[in-house]
């Protein structure tokens, strides 16, 4: 471990991690040191992952669904599960993403709203990673506002028929298995017309999938178009437990509660390799980190980034104890990706040009998390959710 991690934890926040939770860090910081970070760069730089290969191999570590009860899963703790996103995200966002769609999106919609059959089928598959699977939720012209989707689903005698694209879906295309959101027509028996969950699965007539490419963010990650043209379905591929916008809104809660323990790891990533530098450069007779200049700045993130993890914990505590509510994961979301994406650029700034390179990790780690500051719910929209929280007044509309 470098010393300069050792010194970020100003807080002594390490001291209060149960041996179990240290255990399974420090398993999971060896496979990604072992395993990822030797080839995160030239996957960044290629634009190209070996997704399927890792999702068995990250089964193979029990992280994926780690969360989740039953079928296969692990049944950990929420503080274990973000333990689990920091460590994984120290060496890329877009390797996290993996893990975190197949587990708090996909996995998480069928088990919170599946039928025991479908559980059945996919859960295990999943949590072993031979399985994939991906979430569509949103389309080109919906994304902050799903509830404007297009993507339609109408009844043909006791099947469905889904038209409809969906896009920036990651693992997509290499997935086994869509969860894909649609509107339902209102039905001739009353009933009336709802946002409702459907499994899609690869192979299926009418159902293709489209890479998305010349990404400048989350290159070492499977970005893709879903498209579905009059796909058929029969009843039991609709998920049951899921009627309204409460389904998907649901699963994204899932996920970005391990978007606040992720980018922890990659600001802690960047602030590392920064440190390490500013204390070896030397200019004008000394090392730069013994600027003051340099100092404040180290300050700062240090101080940032020991807040954010305090935020983690706190909403560990909480999810933990079954009390978390949805505007303290916007709170969380809002807070730690803005203080994460800070210390990358600020750690940037310290590293002058060497800081433009894959060389080290801290631009790669800004550039990914531009995409994480407006995916799975835009800066802009968390700020609304507390907004109203504080207020008691809704300002979407």
């Amino acid at each position: 471990m470098s010393d300069a991690l050792g010194r970020l934890d100003l807080l002594a926040l390490d001291d209060d991690v149960a041996d179990e939770n240290r255990l399974l860090r420090s398993t999971v910081r060896k496979f990604a040191d072992d395993r990822l970070r030797p080839n995160i760069r030239d996957w960044f730089e290629s634009g190209e992952l070996p997704a399927r290969e890792l999702a068995q191999e990250f089964g193979a570590l029990g992280v994926l669904g780690m969360h989740l009860e039953g079928y296969g899963c692990q049944g950990s703790t929420a503080t274990q599960y973000g333990i689990v996103c920091a460590e994984i995200e120290a060496v890329d966002s877009g390797l996290r993403s993996l893990v975190s769609v197949q587990g708090s999106l996909a996995m998480y919609a069928i088990h919170a709203y599946g039928s025991e059959e479908q559980k059945q089928r996919w859960l295990p598959g999943m949590a072993e990673g031979t399985s994939i699977g991906c979430f569509g939720l949103t389309e080109s012209d919906a994304g902050s506002d799903p509830g404007s989707m297009r993507t339609r689903a109408r009844r043909d005698g006791t099947d469905w028929v889904l038209h409809g694209a969906k896009m920036w879906i990651t693992n997509g295309s290499i997935a086994d298995v869509a969860v894909v959101w649609a509107r339902t027509e209102d039905e001739a028996d009353g009933t009336k017309g709802s946002v409702r969950g459907f499994l899609v699965e690869r192979g299926t007539p009418g159902f293709s999938t489209h890479d998305v490419h010349h990404k400048l963010s989350l290159r070492a990650s499977v970005t893709s178009e879903l498209v579905l043209d009059d796909v058929r379905l029969p009843a039991d591929a609709m998920l049951p437990g899921a009627r309204g916008l409460s389904g998907p809104l649901g699963c994204l809660t899932e996920a970005r509660y391990g978007i606040i323990w992720g980018v922890t790891g990659s600001a802690r990533d960047a602030l590392t390799a920064t440190i390490d530098y500013a204390c070896s450069r030397t200019q004008f007779g000394r090392p730069i980190a013994g600027f003051q200049l340099t100092q404040k700045k180290l300050a700062d993130m240090a101080v940032s980034l020991n807040q954010a993890q305090l935020v983690a914990r706190r909403l560990g505590d909480l999810k933990d104890a079954g009390q978390i509510k949805p505007h303290q994961i916007s709170f969380g979301k809002f807070a730690n990706v803005r203080a994460a994406l800070d210390i990358c650029r600020d750690a940037r700034s310290i590293l002058g040009g060497s800081g433009i390179t894959t060389e080290y990790p801290v631009l790669r780690h800004a550039v990914n998390l531009e995409t994480v500051y407006t995916y799975e719910g835009t800066h802009e929209v968390h700020t609304l959710v507390l907004g109203a929280q504080l207020t008691g007044l809704d300002a979407f509309r």
